[in-house]
């Protein structure tokens, strides 16, 4: 059986030019993190080819040139729930979790 894999994302327009890696780990540390997320409400999204590039990346480093698009994309779809959710302004802290 393969070992879960988790990255977690964090956008804070007012602190970073690009998501930053908030978290990240395989096993049972992938598996807290998923936890985590789930206990506050932080939407999960799969994708397997992302999580591997994703985990290259230091914790609190911005995330390379080369993915902007495609977390783009994520944290949209992130936005969008969020805004589904509850009325928050556009400057809102965006977080969102990758396994």
């Amino acid at each position: 059986m393969e070992r879960k894999k988790a990255v977690a994302l964090k956008y804070d327009k007012a602190k970073h030019s690009a998501p930053v890696v908030s978290a990240k780990g395989r096993g049972i540390v992938a598996e807290n993190i998923i936890q985590e997320a789930v206990k506050h409400n932080i939407p999960l999204q799969e994708d397997s080819a992302l999580i591997e590039m994703l985990l290259e990346v230091e914790l609190n480093e911005s995330i390379p040139e080369e993915l902007y698009e495609v977390i783009a994309e994520v944290l949209s779809f992130v936005y969008q729930l969020h805004q589904k959710e509850k009325n928050d302004s556009p400057d809102m802290k965006i977080e969102g979790l990758l396994k």
